[in-house]
């Protein structure tokens, strides 16, 4: 592709304004995240993107514990009675249901494998773990003093996707589910508000994405839940993405699984249960909150390495000395300390060009690049890079006033990427009150039918006093969905579509 001359060079081509979708798949491609697989929807992650999903899972899983739980694991399969135990539940997920029916492979007359033994009883292989560990819990809980029940389980699921995209849809992937039983209403109701409040904070302090809390309508709510909680982001193409939920159940699938319990009067009572649930589609929205046209861009706190030293030298001689230099930098870093662990620090010591090795570290999304060199090393001084900054913008700082801020560094680039999403999200969010301008909102013309349409529109907040029926319609008129209804808004006022009164403020977008 030629670049014209007033047009920067970037890493990553087609850019964000030419063909955003491209745009997701070729940053996943430069920063070696993810490739297809051999097996049509299904991804393979790469070391880079596992040990991002790695530091997430960290995280979270010390957030978890903190908050009273403990981790088990259940089984892939699911019997198929038990998903019919629970109608509005299996419901929502047939469609994308995987189904095993045979036990064994046979070598056929002709020399192919075919299925044979073929089992008594279908198996599911999960799609989310409800029934399985409704039955579970069955067993586990007998009195009130077996709960609450706190679990929580990570593992993978199968969802069988028709339209795939990396980290964001894919026929497999790997997440976390809690799920919990209570003896009370209110109980149950508070741990599904707790993770939520979980969530929001590892997205903001962790991953520097704002999000916006709050309730599904009903038509958007997780089949078989009384009450559907979530957190929804603003991609840079103004699209939302629902980048975790929280699960109210009510009784309902206690009633499914016969999870009861005899209470302080010796009355047998349905325990109340919850889940709540993030994925590997979290590594997709960290890409498409804060990455550019030059590559993958990570918030310090989750990066796999949070300083790259590379040296510069011309000859043998100077190597040894250079190397010999950056080694001994990377020791005091990694004495430092960042958001609870050492610093992560890495010395690449490739025999590559110098300008490879930096653009490599760039379109990873590395936090901050030394360039070391024998006249640094004269100084005893770094040349730095910020990744949150143009590649060309560089500082030279002494060594040991690097060593001695390298945490506050690390957290300034923390502070300014959630900023500059958040200042994304407040420039693209409107209030709308008439229906004519929220459908000319969501409506883009495209100048050439040939180029994807432009990006329009972002998160409308509108009053609604529709139905469930009015959400469908707007929905396949304009893509667009009620992402949720914010948590503490009160401002009443008029639904532009039907003239009712409500409440307050939903927020609508197109999504992921």
């Amino acid at each position: 592709m030629n670049t014209p001359a007033n047009k920067p060079k970037t890493a990553v081509t087609p850019t964000r304004d030419e063909n955003y979708a491209e745009w997701y798949q070729q940053v996943i491609r430069v920063a070696d995240l993810a490739e297809t697989s051999a097996v049509r929807g299904c991804m393979v992650i790469k070391p880079w993107g596992y040990a991002l999903w790695e530091n997430m899972q960290r995280v979270l899983d010390d957030m978890f514990k903190a908050t009273g739980h403990q981790n088990a694991y259940f089984p892939l399969f699911i019997p198929l009675s038990f998903l019919q135990k629970e109608a509005a539940h299996v419901e929502g997920f047939a469609k994308e249901c995987a189904v095993v029916t045979h036990h064994r492979l046979e070598l056929n007359a002709d020399g192919k494998l075919v299925p044979t033994g073929e089992l008594e009883e279908p198996l599911i292989v999960r799609p989310t773990s409800e029934t399985i560990i409704g039955d579970a819990f069955s067993r586990w809980v007998q009195s009130y003093r077996d709960l609450p029940l706190l679990i929580n389980q990570w593992a993978n699921v199968v969802r069988w996707e028709m339209r795939t995209r990396m980290f964001l849809r894919t026929a497999e992937f790997l997440w976390q589910e809690g799920h919990t039983a209570h003896a009370t209403r209110a109980e149950a109701e508070e741990e599904t508000l707790k993770m939520l409040d979980v969530y929001a904070d590892f997205a903001e302090n962790w991953m520097a994405m704002p999000v916006i809390k709050g309730e599904k309508t009903a038509g958007e709510r997780f089949p078989g839940a009384v009450q559907t909680y979530c957190i929804e982001a603003m991609m840079q193409d103004r699209k939302a993405l629902q980048a975790g939920t929280s699960h109210f159940l009510g009784q309902n699938f206690a009633k499914a699984s016969g999870i009861e319990f005899l209470d302080h009067t010796g009355q047998r009572e349905h325990a109340w249960t919850t889940s709540w649930g993030v994925s590997t589609r979290l590594i997709g929205g960290m890409l498409m909150t804060h990455s550019d046209d030059d590559g993958l861009v990570l918030p310090p706190k989750l990066a796999p390495v949070q300083v790259v030293i590379l040296p510069i030298y011309r000859n043998d001689e100077e190597r040894a000395k250079v190397l010999d230099y950056c080694e001994s930098v990377a020791a005091e870093l990694r004495g430092q300390h960042y958001a609870g662990r050492p610093v992560s620090v890495t010395v690449d010591r490739r025999d590559e060009r110098g300008g490879e090795k930096v653009w490599s570290w760039i379109k990873k999304g590395v936090p901050l690049r030394v360039e070391v060199g024998p006249r640094d090393m004269e100084k005893d001084a770094l040349f730095v890079g910020r990744r949150d900054r143009t590649p060309k913008d560089k500082t030279s700082i002494a060594r040991s006033e690097f060593v001695a801020t390298i945490g506050q560094l690390l957290q300034s680039i923390q502070d300014t990427l959630f900023q500059r999403a958040l200042e994304f999200r407040a420039a693209h969010t409107r209030q709308i009150d008439s229906r004519d301008e929220f459908y000319a909102y969501f409506t883009a013309e495209r100048s050439d039918p040939n180029l994807p349409p432009p990006i329009h529109g972002g998160f409308a907040m509108t009053h609604f006093g529709g139905s469930v029926e009015l959400e469908e319609q707007i929905k396949n008129d304009l893509s667009v969905t009620i992402r949720c209804i914010p948590q503490q808004a009160t401002e009443s006022g008029t639904c532009p579509f039907t003239g009712n009164p409500s409440p307050t403020r939903v927020v609508w977008a197109k999504a992921y």
